[in-house]
């Protein structure tokens, strides 16, 4: 039986992070009443022209520099001719020969291994309107209508080379691309709302075979979870195929998330049958040395950068650093927490934002920008279970009232609670005195050998302070009391 090697390439439309489309003033908020926002410009009226967003390309500028990738000096808008109902014009200005990003590439982990996707290009576009079929009472009667408030939309379309060999690495390289694209703030990387859409070529071909095989292109994929499921049964169907002595058509096929298969929508087209040629209406983009140097110098640090400088400034582990750099927010949080801690204090900190603090955000299902708890409020919790003002059993109760926003900050707290540790000496000795003298039983049977007689004298030294006292304290004088 033939041994088979699956070869993917990913297509991706992030739409950027501006408030008016890409060539119209016409705003891209999310969920207006269809057709709202939609414009002459975007609706297509005779006699209308284009006019090119400047963020839209500071945008893919960002991009471009993010991933190490050529900033063409010169590009050119293209139509690209198609006839849907929901594409006012009859084509979608798109770029083709000469995109404004050239090359570039992404490195992703798979398990333990680091991969390299590397792009081909990244070109600004617009997107088109959506056509609606359901709800087919009061409104459409069984017709379908057409929405045009997306119509005019900035996208960068991202393409990469058919580099990615299964389908843990295509869902690594999206998650990575997402991950980047809020990173540098060009786009919000909702997949719900369509800001994030990822198109797979999939083919296989018998290993040692040089060339590809035919290729299906699975459209709109907006989430990892179905595009690893696309990707697994296109894989499956297309060997199954070609091993039953059929053959691959180059298609355009959707994903159906409740039966998990793919099935052909159209036959694909090639580059030629869109007819593209240069837009009329807009000149050929120029971008300067200069403008690059400029967006360069307003970039932020980017995510591998970041996670090795929390290595060897904090100390952290890989995992840990990687963890803290999944997003940008999540990093930020993490650094203004330990200027409060102390950087001596900088682990303890990674474990307070990876545990406790992501355990709270995710059972309420609210982002890191959404913590009631703010990274100023745990680096100073953090800062008194560190010099011992209070154990960390307190600290946690410090962290709920915090939570709740029912104090300031942790030191007013911990002082009108009296939540303070008892770390006094002499004060801890009389305590374990007294509770020696009354628990006799508990004495006898710890110097018989049972060391959870020891756990319950502690225990009780615990419930007589209300926690307060030291438990480190504690154990070094039942240690030493009892010989």
């Amino acid at each position: 039986m033939k041994q088979w090697e699956v070869v993917i390439g990913i297509e991706t439309h992030a739409q950027l992070s501006t408030e008016a489309k890409i060539f119209s003033g016409s705003s891209t908020a999310f969920g207006a009443i269809p057709n709202l926002q939609a414009n002459a410009v975007d609706i297509a009226l005779p006699g209308v022209l284009p006019v090119l967003n400047r963020g839209a390309v500071e945008c893919a500028i960002r991009f471009g520099l993010a991933v190490g990738a050529e900033i063409a000096p010169r590009s050119v808008f293209a139509r690209k001719n198609y006839f849907y109902p929901d594409l006012p014009k009859g084509y979608q200005i798109s770029q083709y020969e000469h995109p404004v990003v050239l090359g570039g590439k992404l490195v992703i982990q798979v398990g333990d291994t680091d991969k390299t996707v590397h792009l081909t290009r990244a070109h600004l576009e617009e997107d088109a309107g959506k056509s609606l079929h359901e709800g087919a009472g009061q409104h459409f009667q069984g017709r379908s209508g057409i929405d045009l408030n997306r119509a005019g939309t900035p996208l960068l379309e991202i393409v990469t080379e058919p580099d990615m060999r299964s389908s843990a690495e295509a869902v690594a390289y999206a998650r990575a691309l997402h991950a980047l694209v809020r990173w540098i703030g060009i786009c919000d990387g909702n997949m719900q709302e369509g800001s994030f859409r990822c198109d797979a070529n999939v083919s296989v071909r018998p290993i040692g075979q040089p060339h590809f095989g035919t290729r299906r292109e699975i459209k709109n994929l907006n989430s990892f979870r179905f595009m690893q499921q696309a990707i697994d049964y296109e894989v499956q169907w297309q060997i199954a195929t070609l091993e039953d002595g059929g053959s691959i058509e180059q298609a355009t096929v959707l994903f159906d998330p409740v039966t998990g298969e793919t099935r052909a929508m159209r036959s694909k087209e090639d580059a030629h049958d869109y007819r593209y040629f240069p837009d009329p209406d807009l000149l050929p983009l120029a971008i300067d040395r200069q403008w690059v140097e400029q967006i360069r110098a307003q970039m932020p640090e980017l995510p591998g950068a970041k996670r090795d400088r929390l290595m060897v400034d904090y100390g952290l582990s890989l995992y840990d650093a990687e963890v803290l750099t999944s997003s940008l927010e999540l990093a930020g949080f993490y650094e203004a927490a330990v200027a409060i801690a102390g950087r001596s204090n900088a682990k303890a900190c990674a474990n307070w934002v990876m545990v406790d603090l992501a355990a709270r955000l995710n059972k309420e299902e609210r982002e890191i920008g959404d913590s009631p708890v703010s990274a100023e409020q745990l680096g100073g919790l953090i800062a008194r279970i560190a010099d011992g003002t209070i154990s960390t059993n307190m600290a946690r109760k410090v962290f709920d009232t915090l939570w709740n926003g029912e104090g300031g900050s942790a030191d007013d707290i911990i002082a009108s609670q009296g939540l303070q540790q008892i770390t006094d000496h002499a004060s801890l000795e009389r305590l374990i005195d007294e509770l020696l003298a009354t628990n006799a039983t508990m004495v006898a049977e710890f110097r018989a050998g049972k060391e959870k007689a020891f756990n319950a004298l502690v225990g009780q030294a615990m419930k007589a302070t209300r926690g307060k006292a030291n438990p480190q304290q504690v154990n070094e004088l039942l240690r030493r009391k009892l010989g």
